[in-house]
């Protein structure tokens, strides 16, 4: 039931076997970016890729048909665009993984099995994203603070983020602008029902109106 039907009798590859499987690598890369637009934001570009990543995939598994030379020239290939590429988030990171995965298995002839790993994927992800228990706490921020570099950054902010925040910690410090400045990055829980634009103006007089960000932990800001 599960076996592969790229291969004929002779052990040759089958043409029709793999126009299905191109079919099926389409189809389920399909379900994989709808299942990636449903459960997080993301843009249209990466949804394609998506789309089309299990059918990439399948190709080149057909290219190296057991050649061992091929796969290594492939591999290295595969690494250069790695370090051509920006990072993602941790979200984009696994669908990239399982829609290569779903693209090794059709590439393999696994069509059948390669649709049960996404339908189980795809209804695991969907269920995850929605349980309430992996959300983070709603109170909890990151700020970041830029402070001139004649500012004694140890004690300076306590007594306002003990007046506005349930708890901090002070995570990182480092220079910037050539030295001349601090930038010190807080994990804070606020204080629920504040008043966040006080909050800030109250930062910006004691750092002298230099740039401050408070974002969510999930939030990817640079100064």
């Amino acid at each position: 039931m599960l076996d592969s039907f790229l291969l004929s009798m002779e052990n040759n590859i089958n043409l029709y076997g793999v126009l299905i499987c191109i079919l099926i690598s389409i189809i389920l890369g399909f379900l994989i970016a709808l299942t990636h637009k449903f459960t997080t934001r993301t843009s249209k570009n990466f949804l394609i890729t998506l789309t089309l990543l299990p059918l990439i995939t399948q190709c080149v598994i057909l290219l190296i048909n057991n050649n061992l030379g091929m796969s290594i020239a492939i591999a290295g290939t595969f690494s250069l665009v790695r370090f051509r590429s920006m990072p993602g988030n941790s979200r984009e990171i696994l669908m990239v993984f399982f829609a290569m995965t779903i693209g090794l298995a059709t590439g393999l002839g696994y069509g059948l099995l390669a649709a049960i790993i996404t339908m189980i994927g795809c209804i695991l992800i969907f269920v995850l994203s929605k349980i309430k228990i992996y959300d983070n706490n709603v109170c909890e921020r990151v700020l970041k603070i830029l402070i001139p570099e004649d500012l004694d950054y140890s004690e300076v902010f306590d007594d306002i983020l003990k007046k506005y925040t349930k708890s901090y910690r002070l995570m990182q410090i480092k220079t910037t602008n050539l030295g001349s400045m601090f930038e010190l990055n807080y994990e804070i829980i606020v204080n629920s029902g504040i008043n966040e634009k006080e909050f800030i103006d109250e930062l910006r007089v004691r750092n002298g109106n230099l740039k401050i960000i408070l974002t969510h932990p999930t939030d990817f800001t640079e100064f």
